[in-house]
């Protein structure tokens, strides 16, 4: 009976810590450190507004971001910086949705040490979060979720095409 009682728990508590992480289907890009740093409206204030800001007169898509970031960590995530894969900066520039297979984007959130990152498979675009040294930590649900990003990215198509949310200042 205690090992049955045991293997229940083991599942459970299985079960449960599956649920808490769920690593994405996107590639760490190993040589994220090269990427091309881009100037955005994003980039342009030099961190995300302080979870306290009142942001109610901004768009939207930025009050939608703030409150997801704040999320991630009270008080807000800090300094941030928008990286672009060199091969993919000319359809970055352009925004014309045409990206390469693979990671093409990251929000990097400096002080966290924390990588969004934006990747395509035949132009659908996925997401993945990661720790700076590549760990996955792409969580089932909340801030830290693919589909959270994916709600994002696709809910505000005036701004988003293709996962590229904004454009080089």
């Amino acid at each position: 009976m205690k090992r049955f009682i045991l293997l229940i728990l083991f599942i459970i508590t299985n079960i449960n810590f599956t649920n808490a992480l769920a690593a994405s289907d996107v590639v760490f890009p190993a040589d994220w450190k090269s990427w091309t740093s881009v100037n955005t409206t994003l980039t342009g204030i030099g961190a995300l507004p302080d979870c306290a800001a009142d942001v109610s007169k901004l768009p939207t898509i930025y009050q939608k971001t703030v409150e997801t970031y704040c999320a991630v960590k009270p008080g807000g995530p800090g300094s941030v910086a928008v990286l672009v894969k060199p091969s993919a900066l000319q359809s970055f520039e352009k925004r014309d949705g045409k990206f390469a297979d693979g990671a093409n984007l990251i929000l990097h959130l400096k002080d966290m040490k924390v990588l969004f990152v934006t990747s395509h498979k035949t132009g659908a675009p996925s997401y993945g979060v990661f720790t700076e040294d590549g760990k996955d930590i792409t969580a089932a649900s909340g801030s830290l979720a693919a589909e959270t990003c994916n709600s994002c990215h696709t809910g505000y198509q005036a701004f988003c095409k293709s996962g590229q949310c904004g454009s080089k200042k």
